[in-house]
């Protein structure tokens, strides 16, 4: 993952003023490098006027979106909102590795921001904030069933609360330079973890450009461990909530990933940062990496023959399964402290409404966790509005939801998985290893009893089953 572009760190206080408001009912009336144009048409945008009226002030803390576009269309979105419900409404995005820190110091102090965005599960912060189940039902009965993967990213089944409302999530494809793959006989890309290990490994012999798997601690890094436990018959917990991680098949996957290590990749995996794998592909400094489609729509407006050159590939098949962790999920919680939690809900289903334009604007990498707000989605990804050679480039992501799960698959992603992504466990696990310090065994074990100690937490909390 990583930002086309340095945003400012907030959208200043507007005033906004007029519009009748409140809270979940009422009838529908409603980058770094030159951007690329839109060859659509924009969707129409709808207003369901509240049933009471709303008014105050509502502060919003989000990320900085990784394509500039969505952050010009929102902040313009929720200043025409606020005008229409009377709501004075202030916007400050920050970089996506801030937010976590910025959100458990304001937790802590019991004041801040009445609405916080995240792009991983805030689980972990279920204490502290707000249940959404009344956000839920309501976008339940406007649109239908949520997807079941963001269902299970923000609700607890042991609480029965939703910790968190989850509108939207990103893929997490293989992204990889196609000219680079046709060298090693793969010209669509590797379709296993054998196929990535034998081709990348051969594309390094030949030209020493390395894959970029990250072992680090940090969101992609986390995102590629669960992808490759996972296809290798692992995980954490099993659907019943109970620690599963030590195994033969969690050792067979930390075994194959020190085998990628040393045969495509180099030492700076460990180092990396959200951006670092995005940077690697568009510098031409790597073949292949498990990113969301951000790191290609900026090469597509910074270098556009290698925006060009690069390729996607669903989840890569292992000996058990084929499976990716989604990249974003969003997560929107409104603390206990909240001043205005009325305009926060409220707002959120205005969001939810208009998802077809956060699809749009976000150039396809925000997909609606209610699939018929946006019966465009489909149109839109075998013919890309925003000039993707050839246009049809994206079209796997139409079955994405199929090889895409949650980071607590197979069960939710409870508070003691959040803990457990938040403090980089897996990539740790893998990453000991891959550096030769530990053997698999013995990393896995070491996982096994940080593992441990989280769920017995949270298990003793009354938030964690098993």
């Amino acid at each position: 993952m990583a930002e086309r572009l340095s945003r400012r760190g907030f959208l200043s206080s507007t005033a906004l003023a007029a519009g009748g408001c409140g809270l979940l009912a009422g009838c529908a009336s409603e980058s770094s490098g030159p951007q690329a144009k839109s060859t659509g048409n924009a969707p129409k945008e709808v207003f369901t006027a509240p049933a009471k009226k709303l008014s105050g002030s509502l502060s919003i803390l989000m990320w900085s979106h990784f394509v500039p576009r969505h952050d010009t269309w929102f902040d313009a979105f929720v200043s025409d909102w606020g005008k229409k419900v009377g709501v004075d409404v202030r916007v400050d995005h920050i970089n996506t590795v801030d937010v976590p820190r910025r959100a458990a110091s304001e937790i802590q102090a019991g004041r801040g921001h009445d609405l916080i965005q995240h792009i991983a599960p805030f689980s972990q912060y279920e204490p502290s904030v707000l249940d959404m189940a009344d956000v839920v039902q309501e976008a339940n009965r406007r649109w239908g069933q949520q997807l079941e993967l963001c269902r299970k990213s923000s609700y607890n089944p042991n609480t029965k609360k939703f910790y968190a409302y989850c509108p939207g999530w990103a893929p997490d494809p293989g992204d990889y330079r196609k000219s680079m793959w046709q060298k090693v006989g793969m010209p669509n890309g590797p379709s296993s973890w054998d196929d990535l290990l034998r081709g990348a490994s051969e594309i390094k012999k030949q030209t020493g450009v390395p894959c970029g798997i990250g072992l680090s601690p940090e969101t992609d890094s986390n995102m590629a461990a669960r992808a490759l436990l996972w296809s290798f018959g692992g995980s954490v917990q099993d659907q019943n909530e109970r620690v599963v991680l030590d195994s033969d098949a969690t050792v067979a996957a930390v075994e194959y990933m020190a085998r990628l290590f040393q045969g495509a990749e180099t030492s700076e995996v460990f180092s990396w940062t959200p951006a670092s794998n995005n940077q690697a592909l568009i510098a031409g400094k790597s073949s292949y990496i498990l990113n969301s489609i951000s790191a290609w729509r900026t090469a597509m407006g910074t270098n556009r023959t290698i925006g060009d050159d690069i390729f996607f590939v669903p989840a890569l098949r292992g000996p058990k399964a084929a499976m990716a962790a989604q990249h974003v999920i969003q997560q929107w919680i409104v603390p206990k402290y909240a001043g205005n939690a009325d305009a926060a809900k409220e707002f959120l289903l205005h969001y939810t409404a208009n998802f077809a334009s956060a699809s749009y604007y976000s150039e396809m990498y925000d997909l609606p966790g209610w699939p018929s707000i946006v019966p465009q989605l489909n149109g839109w990804l075998d013919g890309d509005p925003w000039g993707a050679k050839p246009a049809n480039k994206l079209s796997l992501l139409k079955t994405a939801t199929s090889w895409s799960a949650n980071i607590g698959y197979p069960g939710p992603s409870n508070p003691a998985i959040g803990e457990i992504f938040n403090t980089n466990v897996l990539p740790t696990m893998f990453g000991r290893a891959a550096r030769g310090q530990t053997s698999p065994k013995q990393a896995v074990a070491e996982a096994r009893g940080r593992v441990d100690k989280i769920f017995e937490n949270w298990r003793g909390r009354g938030l964690v089953g098993g």
